[in-house]
């Protein structure tokens, strides 16, 4: 073992990586772990385990009794969901369908050549910098960011001649860890946003929020965001990481005359593409556009969550088609199937794992411990009697507790909304003030969640690049980004609450 590796197994963050890393192979820990919900669910129902909060949806309390899997309903449950549980499982159609396209675009060369073009002389911080803000502003087309940013980012780090891992926790960082930021107004706005106006009217209390509430606040939040993302890159991750060793080796040499013109082709399918799809999006009465109820006028916000999956892939595989046959990549239908057909055969490990985390979280959320979890903390925070600051941060530590065990940020927030936004409302703290505080925690400690939809794919991207990379590898890299973006995002908003700055337009920080 030479001195960088030493250095890289020292400290906390070694540790963090030493165990997590002798831990059992993914998919076995995700057996393990689904057995330890179905015996804890057990004890739990056979105990009575219940808790009481406000359903906002029904405008009455509700009782959530734990449910046992040993149960024989539990059981039957397990054995007839396996199927569901598996097809179901958020990510897996997604990642599959967009892989299609990134596969073919890969496997023709357009990719690599298109980082060799673009990377150049790029400085390393401007680059760190560019990947981080494209995984932030990447949320506004919801999960796509995690199946084309993050694989991305570690390809154009790889392109620039740096550690492929680093550009896949700086991607990672942005798409997950700053979910909740954007230069813009997105879907997740427009859903958290009306789940908080429901508890407040189901409270029977007459406040309502618009939909760019926290609007002032995010922007400011991306720019954070990707300075201090870029400084973790940097400053810890990449050197932490030390020289790439891997497989995986970019081809840095001159692109030729016809790889400059298959650039050019795939360019011209691209803006035409981005064209059509333009006109499709955005004009008034545009075919994609449908009346959206929180917005109360036309907006392209249920295609941005529903239909631009297979968007994703044209983007990809027409530039890729363009690219492959102008370089001779492609010669017939059989190498179009076949760059599809090589990126498939990689997603192997994917599919088998994501069919242990489908099992896993459907048991999580059948027995109710989450929301068993999320609404004892609730109480327990209540029961402190805060007011003021101490309590909006001692409303940060929960909801980023929580959340390693609760993957949905609109599902944490349908059960959070109704407890603590009509609670901190008569203790003077504007709805507003509330939703992005939930908001920041929800966000920071994403990335080391192993109970995060999308972390056995980012498992899986990681060890294309290191055979050996484990959940302590994914774990104690991203670490280091949630703590500071918790720290510093946190920071932020204590300096807004100071100063009273307005979180969004007639959105104040107190009544």
């Amino acid at each position: 073992m030479n001195e960088l590796e030493n250095q890289k197994n020292k400290g906390f963050f070694g540790w963090i990586e030493r165990v997590g890393n002798k831990l059992p192979d993914p998919v076995v820990l995700f057996i393990i772990l689904a057995a330890i919900v179905v015996v804890i669910s057990g004890i739990a129902g056979a105990t009575g385990l219940s808790v009481e909060y406000f359903d906002a949806a029904e405008g009455e309390n509700t009782t959530v009794e734990a449910v046992s899997l040993l149960s024989a309903e539990g059981l039957n449950h397990m054995f007839n969901s396996a199927v569901d549980n598996f097809t179901g499982f958020a990510p897996l159609g997604t990642v599959l369908v967009t892989m299609l396209g990134v596969g073919v675009a890969e496997w023709t060369g357009l990719i690599a050549s298109t980082l060799k073009r673009l990377l150049s002389n790029v400085p390393a911080f401007l680059l760190s910098a560019s990947v981080v803000f494209a995984g932030i502003i990447s949320n506004i087309a919801s999960d796509v960011g995690y199946i084309v940013i993050i694989p991305l980012g570690a390809l154009i780090f790889a392109g620039a001649g740096r550690h492929p891992l680093a550009g896949l926790a700086a991607a990672f960082a942005g798409v997950s860890g700053g979910f909740s930021a954007n230069l813009l107004v997105g879907p997740l706005d427009a859903i958290v946003v009306e789940i908080a106006n429901e508890a407040l009217s189901s409270a029977g209390i007459n406040y309502e929020m618009s939909i760019t509430a926290n609007w002032y606040f995010m922007v400011a939040s991306t720019i954070l965001l990707t300075i201090v993302g870029a400084l973790v890159t940097d400053k810890f991750v990449e050197p932490r990481l030390g020289e790439y060793k891997g497989d995986y080796r970019p081809d840095f040499e001159s692109l030729s005359k016809v790889e400059l013109k298959g650039l050019r082709n795939a360019l011209i399918v691209l803006v035409v593409y981005a064209v059509i799809m333009g006109i499709l999006m955005f004009p008034q009465g545009a075919l994609f556009r449908s009346y959206d109820e929180a917005l109360g006028t036309e907006s392209i916000n249920n295609f941005l969550s529903s239909g631009l999956l297979l968007g994703i892939f044209l983007l990809f595989v027409l530039p890729g088609l363009a690219y492959g046959i102008t370089v001779g990549k492609i010669k017939n239908s059989s190498d179009f199937v076949k760059g599809m057909s090589e990126s498939m055969s990689s997603m192997g490990n994917y599919i088998v794992l994501a069919f242990f985390a489908g099992q896993l979280i459907n048991y999580f959320e059948y027995t109710n411990l989450g929301t068993i979890l999320s609404v004892s903390g609730a109480d327990l925070l209540e029961s402190i009697h805060l007011t003021g600051l101490p309590l909006i941060l001692g409303f940060i530590v929960v909801s980023g507790f929580i959340n390693l065990f609760i993957g949905s940020a609109s599902a944490k927030w349908a059960i959070l909304a109704p407890i603590f936004t009509p609670m901190l409302y008569n203790l003077n703290i504007a709805p507003e003030l509330t939703l992005i505080a939930y908001r920041v925690a929800d966000s920071s400690t994403n990335v080391i969640s192993p109970l995060l939809n999308y972390f056995p794919m980012i498992l899986i991207f990681a060890q294309r690049y290191d055979k050996k990379a484990g959940i302590g590898t994914i774990i104690s890299t991203m670490l280091a980004y949630s703590m500071a973006f918790l720290l510093t995002w946190t920071i932020l908003l204590i300096i807004w609450f100071l100063f009273s700055i307005p979180l969004g337009p007639g959105a104040g920080l107190t009544l």
